[in-house]
């Protein structure tokens, strides 16, 4: 019996990195995985330069939306992937998965903004996620 493996992205408003990663896991695993993302403390909207940025290299976040993390699923996904220094999250006592945190390159420290700076974090993002792909789907 085969399972498809999960995957949970979590970033603190679940408008941009974490909606991002799932994008992108969904344009390299297709349907070798099951792809949530999640916000610790969501917001009201996609921020607009992730959601361009991401169809810059074929890949479409454009209607997902901000959504708080579902606790249920954090118990049953097999990796739970936080995004960012900033979100602050417990993994339950009961979760069969295992928590691990990217922190991903912020162009901002550097002075770049903008389109540009969403650029550089997206390429960050999407090398790791090809990655992670890769040791989901071939374990």
């Amino acid at each position: 019996m085969s399972t498809t493996p999960s995957v949970l992205f979590v970033c603190v408003g679940n408008g941009g990195k974490s909606q991002m990663a799932a994008a992108l896991a969904e344009k390299h695993a297709g349907d070798q995985l099951t792809i949530h993302s999640a916000g610790t403390k969501p917001g009201s909207k996609l921020n607009a330069q992730s959601v361009e940025a991401i169809a810059e290299v074929g890949a479409d976040m454009s209607k997902g939306h901000p959504k708080g993390i579902d606790p249920q699923l954090l118990r049953e996904v097999d990796r739970v992937v936080i995004l960012g220094a900033d979100a602050e999250l417990e993994m339950p006592d009961d979760a069969r998965g295992t928590l691990e945190r990217w922190v991903t390159d912020e162009p901002s420290e550097r002075g770049i903004e903008g389109v540009e700076r969403m650029r550089l974090v997206r390429d960050d993002i999407d090398a790791r996620v090809q990655k992670l792909v890769d040791e989901l789907t071939h374990s």
